[in-house]
């Protein structure tokens, strides 16, 4: 029965990335769409942990209401009245463009219309950069974590997005306190072979990152047993690898791979999964709307870093 592989771990926001996130000032977080129970649970605790100040967008009745339910004096926060998706959505992006707001964050509202929002060009979040994904999953204890990029955002990245992608990844863990990270370029093999793309490709950046990314360690291509295991390293003869078998994060070749492996942590492993999409002009949170409160606080987390940076 594959329920006997699911995870009954109940994931905790990790205590360290809270607390690194409370060192800073709270930034200004603005919630598209913010009038349902799992972004004002999320945006009520992180505000009440010193991590945002909450600028609400979407239906006023709707916010106000689950406030109350939440028993959340909303009163000295902003709240633009929009109605639906796409007014929600663009009124939340407008306001991190103008400089009202620090932080853009996701609430109930698809993706296709939030992140259409985050590009929209006279919302002015874009910097000429390419917006990529990562994921910051913690294991259930909170005692180890590993990061992917791009899991939710860019379907087939070719080279120079995930270029982009690994230079984000290597600066969000230096913020993290990672001084020196090691990133896997994922294949399904650790040899450059032509029949498969990914591997040769995995190669090339990793060359690539070496020559040009300072501070953090790179190896690829690798296949998931040798970037996550030891035992596997040892059994393959892999030596004087300085990724292998101990990765903090992982490159992955397309959204397919990175989705179904971010999502093996979560459901397998009990991991909390905090998300951020950078190389816009804040830091946006892409959060699901099956995310737990812990994975949105998490984000919460990660955007009031990267926005203090």
């Amino acid at each position: 029965m594959t329920a006997s592989f699911l995870s009954d771990a109940q994931a905790q926001p990790p205590a360290s990335l809270i607390s690194l996130a409370q060192k800073a000032p709270s930034p200004r977080v603005a919630i598209a769409r913010a009038g349902a129970p799992l972004p004002m649970k999320a945006a009520k605790e992180a505000t009440e942990a010193n991590m945002m100040v909450p600028l609400f967008t979407g239906e006023r009745h709707m916010i106000e209401d689950e406030a109350a339910k939440l028993d959340w004096d909303i009163s000295e926060f902003e709240i633009i009245d929009a109605d639906g998706e796409v007014e929600s959505g663009m009124a939340a992006a407008k306001a991190c463009g103008d400089g009202r707001a620090d932080v853009l964050m996701k609430g109930q509202l698809h993706t296709d219309a939030f992140m259409r929002a985050a590009v929209a060009r006279d919302n002015g979040l874009r910097t000429g950069k390419r917006f990529v994904h990562i994921f910051h999953i913690t294991t259930a204890d909170g005692t180890g974590s590993i990061t992917i990029s791009d899991a939710a955002v860019n379907v087939s990245p070719n080279l120079d997005t995930r270029k982009d992608a690994t230079g984000e990844v290597v600066s969000l863990l230096h913020k993290l306190g990672n001084a020196r990270p090691k990133v896997a370029f994922l294949s399904a093999t650790e040899s450059p072979i032509e029949s498969v793309p990914s591997s040769m490709e995995g190669r090339e950046l990793r060359d690539w990152a070496q020559a040009n990314i300072d501070g953090a360690d790179f190896s690829g291509p690798l296949a998931f047993d040798l970037i996550m295991a030891p035992k596997a390293v040892a059994a393959k003869k892999i030596t004087g690898d300085p990724v292998a078998g101990q990765a903090d994060a992982i490159i992955v070749p397309d959204i397919v791979s990175g989705n179904a492996l971010f999502k093996s942590f979560v459901y397998l492993g009990g991991g909390c999964a905090g998300g951020i999409v950078m190389g816009a002009k804040v830091p946006i949170l892409l959060t699901s709307r099956a995310d737990p409160a812990a994975a949105r606080l998490s984000s919460v987390a990660l955007g009031a870093i990267m926005a203090n940076a």
